[in-house]
């Protein structure tokens, strides 16, 4: 009772902040908004004037920045999720700061201590007050004890902020749990899901050290790529809250001309960030999901850097082929294609019709590529399949909601660096080999190699198989199956042993097993 308290309480204060800035029921959506909000907002509402004029996507945002980080986080969920939000408001929320004032640098200098379980001056000769401040961490430049002394960011998390998030998010699943018990569409909508996945991902982003891991992970997949680098990460200097990795010292991609005052090429640049995205995205299924413009940077050398790892994408094998053959069916204006590849996948009910489907898939396509280079945008494209697949009961899907927001980003930073940017003939390459490597010739006979491989070690243990199924069906013929405790475990030993192929046809063993006993039974 005192937990749901709590949670009114809390969720009264984010209702008034809404209500304030003309965001929990804006305006301009007032006659679709149900008779019962609209009288909450009215009871609740003293609108701030300087919001007079604003879209509703920036009120939104100015009041989730007054509630917290919390809600700044969700904010930004929202702003990936335009199938859960109208998209202007979506857009609007883009423009969502992540900027909180700095806590004061001797709390940053204590909590590091306490971290690393050594004074400050024993790892860092210099540690500077905060470079960078955001709802959920604050970055220091700092340089080591090491010989030679080495150039470091060190990023370390807000005090109490653990807390923080564990009490807002309490407030919101209770809210879901309540708008999913009275709304179909909120249960349409996943309001439960949405809220758990944003928990899950903040609880990541809560534990510096699995931003270290996803740092490693995607300078070990990137190795080969000459011209796109990832900072090394200092693990001995690296805790649950504070994070070390080596100081980039580049020019900003956001700043076109002194990027080419530097000496490097804005439009080679831009090409690099596309492609290396993509082959993050299709080839690993693992990509960078916050390369905005501040976490990009050119070094000396003229390579891509990539900072802050704290929000990332994964892509699973299904995802990705489904990601690249529908690219790929766009490249070639190949509709019917595109539309079998979504039937294929299980995203459109199979009670709508291919034909139909691919109709309104060329009504997206035709268009795009109707227009200047220029204006030829793969986000775009996305973002308007998505609305088009809503209306053919298509759920939503995050993964891909969240690699075509990144990539909306992606495409914003590459046409800063090239206001000619062709995105379809950049990403052609990626898009191409991808397909090569997975569904060409090569690929068929080494997906027919493991099959047969699978079916060799199948074909090996199917006697065995045969004869412990006779004698499992002979018992249970006999009043059911016994099995002595040493016999339990040595199962469980062997089975722990196992290849993944043995395991196959155990499965299929139990399968067999099941008929016979079924055809016993009877």
């Amino acid at each position: 009772m005192f937990q749901t308290f709590r949670n009114i309480k809390r969720l009264l204060f984010v209702a008034r902040t809404l209500a304030a800035h003309d965001a929990l029921v804006p305006h301009e959506y007032a006659k679709s908004a149900p008779a019962s909000l609209r009288l909450v907002a009215r009871i609740l509402s003293k609108r701030n004037s300087a919001d007079a004029g604003l879209p509703p996507g920036v009120r939104l945002a100015k009041a989730l920045e007054l509630i917290g980080p919390s809600a700044i986080k969700f904010g930004q969920l929202l702003a990936t999720r335009p199938d859960f939000i109208d998209p202007e408001i979506a857009r609007g929320l883009e423009s969502l700061q992540d900027r909180l004032p700095p806590f004061p640098e001797s709390e940053a200098r204590a909590l590091v201590e306490v971290e690393l379980g050594r004074s400050l001056d024993s790892v860092f000769a210099s540690f500077s007050p905060p470079v960078a401040a955001a709802s959920i961490a604050q970055v220091h430049e700092a340089v080591t004890t090491d010989d030679p002394p080495l150039r470091v960011a060190v990023k370390i998390l807000r005090p109490g902020i653990v807390d923080d998030f564990a009490r807002d998010f309490e407030a919101f699943r209770f809210a879901a749990r309540t708008a999913e018990r009275f709304s179909a569409e909120a249960r349409r909508l996943r309001a439960v899901t949405l809220v758990e996945t944003l928990a899950r991902s903040v609880a990541l982003e809560l534990d510096l050290r699995m931003e270290g891991s996803a740092a490693c992970e995607l300078a070990e997949n990137m190795r080969a790529e000459v011209e796109f680098r990832v900072p090394r990460l200092d693990w001995s200097r690296t805790s649950a809250k504070v994070l070390t990795t080596e100081w980039i010292d580049g020019t900003p991609l956001r700043d076109a001309a002194a990027l080419s005052a530097a000496g490097h090429d804005p439009k080679h640049l831009a090409v690099i960030v596309m492609r290396t995205f993509l082959t993050q995205a299709l080839r690993d299924g693992f990509f960078h999901a916050d390369l905005h413009p501040g976490n990009l940077f050119a070094d000396a050398e003229g390579r891509a850097c990539a900072v802050d790892f704290g929000i990332m994408g994964r892509l699973d094998s299904g995802m990705r082929r489904f990601m690249a053959e529908t690219l790929g069916g766009f490249l070639t204006r190949d509709y019917m294609r595109v539309a079998a590849v979504h039937f294929d996948a299980g995203f459109v009910p199979r009670h709508h019709d291919v034909e139909t489907f691919a109709q309104a898939l060329r009504a997206v396509g035709e268009p795009i590529f109707g227009r200047p280079l220029r204006d030829m945008s793969m986000a775009r494209l996305l973002d308007q399949l998505f609305a088009t697949t809503r209306r053919f009961d298509m759920q939503a899907q995050p993964q891909l909601i969240l690699l075509q927001k990144t990539m909306m980003v992606v495409e914003g930073v590459c046409r800063q660096l090239d206001a000619e940017f062709d995105i379809w003939e950049t990403s052609r390459p990626v898009i191409e080999r991808w397909m090569v490597d997975n569904l060409g010739p090569e690929a068929r006979f080494r997906d027919a190699a493991e099959g047969l491989g699978a079916m060799g070690k199948l074909a090996q243990n199917i006697p065995q198989l045969l004869r412990d199924t006779e004698l499992i069906a002979a018992q249970l013929a006999d009043g059911g199956l016994r099995l002595h405790p040493d016999s339990v475990r040595a199962i469980a030993t062997t089975h722990a042993r196992r290849t993944r192929h043995v395991r196959v046809a155990l499965w299929i063993g139990a399968g067999a097993l099941g008929v016979l006993a079924y055809g016993i039974i009877r």
